[in-house]
């Protein structure tokens, strides 16, 4: 299988190139990517823990999926598209907002991204894709917002940065 390529963009998300993913984040290039949250009625968030072979930020707890648009896809697109390969379901997704962010971590790689950050609803059981996710719950929004204060370092250095913006969302938008 081809290593799969990210969309290299500029700071006003315009696209300038692809690159192998693992090279962008080698270089820490920027590139566009996405975050998506699922609520369920509760108002409950969906986490999942990343598989524990995962290549940065193994067995961390973050947000319902994350990726990479590839070429020629919408934001919304890649969201549903990588929903239903973590998670097994797709469910309709609405842009927040987006943002950048630069984050090294231990193994030499940096996440340098234009993320995407998108909401859905959804209250069955996903049925999680083992190669992706690790395991996944079910957590209160103030749940999440008090656990990552106490212990940050289980949860993704992306997570935690969107939480802090989500958060704020969340108190205004409720279902």
């Amino acid at each position: 299988m081809t290593e799969e390529n990210v969309i290299l963009v500029n700071e006003n998300d315009e696209p300038i190139g692809l690159m192998p993913k693992l090279e962008a984040h080698e270089k820490a290039v920027l590139h566009r990517a996405f975050s998506v949250f699922v609520l369920n009625d509760k108002n409950q968030l969906m986490l999942q823990q990343r598989a524990h072979h995962k290549y940065h930020s193994p067995l961390l707890w973050t947000n319902t999926c994350c990726s990479h648009q590839r070429e020629g896809e919408s934001n919304l697109q890649a969201g549903n598209r990588r929903l239903m390969e973590e998670m097994g379901f797709q469910t309709e997704l609405k842009e927040l907002f987006h943002f950048i962010y630069k984050a090294p971590f231990d193994n030499g790689l940096t996440e340098h991204e234009l993320d995407h950050v998108m909401i859905g609803y959804y209250n069955d059981t996903p049925r999680i894709n083992i190669d992706e996710v690790e395991a996944w719950k079910w957590m209160d929004i103030e749940a999440v917002k008090d656990d990552i204060a106490l212990q940050p370092e289980i949860y993704t250095v992306w997570f935690r940065i969107i939480f802090e913006e989500f958060y704020h969302f969340l108190e205004a938008h409720k279902l």
